[in-house]
């Protein structure tokens, strides 16, 4: 077929022509579902790329469709059923909650004190990249959206934080403040271990998803392996503060003791 230029369209008295809105010009995801989609389908990419196995192959093409959906605005399923939350606010969802516990060998007092060091956490929380201090109760977090090329396309997500509660060696609660991009809670518990050689620490981290049923569905489906993520995350917190040798309890202890989240 042959082509127009645009000096012949205009000689010819024809009016400049424009694609018609449609298809990916349409933006029918709202604001809130498109954050969510762009963080839940850069973390199932992550995973399902790190798995390998065809699953993980499903799991990464259904994170790259959610990707795409959250940087576009875009949803073609969304387009085909005729929905359209561009203009809707999101629903608010109950939160996600997730609690794990372990056993560290060093003394509560220790325990609960590096982790009040709140720039501490990025050492061990793989999916932080900063924790910066700004008052004796206020912090700015910056967490990334999945890790290697996935981190470097999505960037970051940012939030402010507030301690709300706090006994000393004892307990820690903390929440986002209003307006945060990731909607969240969390509370660390530190008690004496049973043996009487170490901590017993319990954390629960509470996130809320505003994207309605889509987002309940999409991040239920990713809270067993954000789930996982959590546990890595206080495996290694137990490594990085038992492997302080000013503190080190004897190894028969640490081998009996180990323990099993």
């Amino acid at each position: 077929m042959a082509s127009l230029n645009t000096a012949a369209l205009e000689n010819s008295g024809i009016e400049k022509l424009e694609p018609a809105v449609s298809g990916s010009s349409v933006i029918n995801v709202g604001e809130d579902e498109r954050v969510w989609s762009t963080v839940g389908g850069g973390m199932l990419l992550t995973y399902g790329l790190k798995r390998g196995s065809i699953g993980g192959l499903l799991l990464a093409a259904a994170g790259g469709y959610l990707v795409y959906r959250g940087m576009s605005g875009h949803c073609p399923m969304s387009e085909a059923i005729g929905r359209n939350t561009a203009d809707r606010p999101a629903a608010t969802l109950q939160p996600i909650e997730i609690t794990t516990r372990l056993t560290i060998y060093k003394p509560r007092e220790e325990v609960f004190q590096f982790w009040r060091q709140l720039e501490n956490l990025p050492r061990f929380m793989s999916h932080l990249k900063e924790v910066r201090q700004l008052d004796s109760t206020h912090s700015h977090w910056v967490a990334q959206v999945g890790d290697g090329k996935v981190a470097e396309t999505l960037g970051s997500v940012e939030w402010d934080a507030q301690i709300i509660h706090e006994v000393p060696n004892e307990r820690l609660v903390w929440k986002s403040v209003e307006g945060a991009t990731v909607d969240n809670a969390g509370e660390v518990r530190f008690a004496d271990s049973a043996d009487g050689f170490g901590t017993e620490l319990q954390a629960t981290i509470r996130y809320r998803p505003p994207v309605g049923h889509l987002g309940s569905a999409i991040m239920k489906l990713f809270n067993p392996a954000f789930s996982q993520l959590i546990e890595k995350d206080l495996r290694r917190f137990k490594e990085v503060i038992e492997s302080d040798e000013k503190a080190a309890v004897p190894a028969a202890q640490a081998l009996s003791g180990t323990a099993q989240l």
